[in-house]
């Protein structure tokens, strides 16, 4: 099943229409391989999303197609350039926004623009048209003249997605854009860059380890290990995981175990928290009867639809969330999800 689904791509799969190709790609560090001979295409004007858990081989892959690192073998090409041979064609067509913040504080947000142009040779008559156009759309033009260090944290990452676009790039890369970012912050950072997508020419390879947040990408490539285990769209990876998860804590486990296996054939698992988690094709329609019928005694019993955690765990036997954020950014996380449902 997921070799017929990895590799399906929206749209029309013509050379033309590849602004990214990644092929046989691999990165060792000495004994390490970080990444491990993947390949895949991004599209022009699609979000593009790598998720996967920190040292999965997201960043590696991203230096490597922007010329911060040398590939071991395989061959990247952005907007036709080749990475080996075309480096400064390759930077004058992206725009990058990395995990740790660049801007320097003791300038404003105008200076700090204004370097970046000069940068990237931007024509100075254009400079000053620029920065107020990628102020306002980060909602920053009233600050332009206000010192970085008395800016918030989303105010620092707005203005660096503002920096990564004054040179008009043909691919904006965003590594992490919303880690360590309060839930309200986070989502204005998603509008910016959804309305990146529908108003300009651009395409956006963003990584990420939160689920959610994959869900705004056109397709998402799953990483982990520094491999590729799927590549989709976010829906068609849920379908890998089943329909519904179904988990129940109950008086008796092993006993509840058996008379599922018995009665529906159904495969169960112990979850965290003692939990008894299987999947149904239909929640609605099997609850009710089960519950009926259960010689074992519920003490609570939860439906849901998958999500692309589940994807995860399915794919790599193991949870995203088990390897990345603290305990309060997956209490935001959570807090965030349950106020979109």
């Amino acid at each position: 099943m997921i070799d017929n689904i990895n590799y399906i791509n929206n749209g029309d799969n013509n050379k033309i229409d590849k602004i990214i190709e990644v092929n046989n790609l691999v990165k060792k560090f000495k004994n390490i391989t970080a990444v491990n001979d993947i390949s895949f295409n991004v599209f022009k004007n699609e979000i593009f999303g790598f998720l996967g858990p920190n040292g999965a081989g997201k960043t590696t892959t991203i230096n490597i197609i922007c010329t911060l690192l040398p590939p071991t073998s395989g061959t990247v090409r952005l907007n036709n350039y080749d990475v080996n041979k075309d480096k400064y064609k390759i930077r004058n067509s992206i725009g990058l926004v990395f995990q740790d913040p660049t801007l320097d504080d003791r300038l404003t947000a105008m200076e700090n623009l204004n370097f970046h142009a000069l940068l990237y040779d931007v024509p100075f008559k254009e400079i000053k048209k620029r920065i107020d156009e990628v102020l306002e759309m980060v909602d920053l033009l009233k600050r332009k003249k206000d010192l970085v260090r008395n800016f918030s944290g989303g105010m620092k990452r707005r203005l660096e997605i503002a920096r990564g676009l004054i040179h008009y790039p043909k691919v904006l890369f965003l590594d992490e854009p919303t880690i360590g970012l309060d839930p309200q912050t986070r989502n204005r950072i998603w509008e910016y860059i959804i309305k990146l997508k529908r108003e300009k020419d651009i395409t956006i390879f963003l990584t990420t380890h939160y689920m959610e947040e994959s869900e705004i990408c056109d397709r998402i490539a799953i990483i982990d290990e520094g491999k590729i285990a799927a590549l989709n769209t976010p829906e068609n990876l849920k379908k890998i995981a089943g329909s519904d998860i179904i988990t129940i804590i109950s008086e008796d486990n092993s006993r509840l175990i058996n008379y599922l296996k018995e009665n529906f054939s159904i495969a169960t698992e112990i979850h965290k928290e003692n939990e008894v988690r299987f999947e149904v094709k239909d929640s609605s329609k099997f609850i009710p009867s089960f519950i009926r019928h259960c010689p074992v005694k519920i003490l609570s019993i939860n439906a849901r639809k998958s999500t692309l955690n589940d994807v995860f765990l399915n794919l790599t036997g193991k949870e995203i969330r088990d390897e990345n954020a603290s305990s309060k950014e997956m209490m935001r996380i959570h807090a965030r999800a349950r106020m979109r449902r």
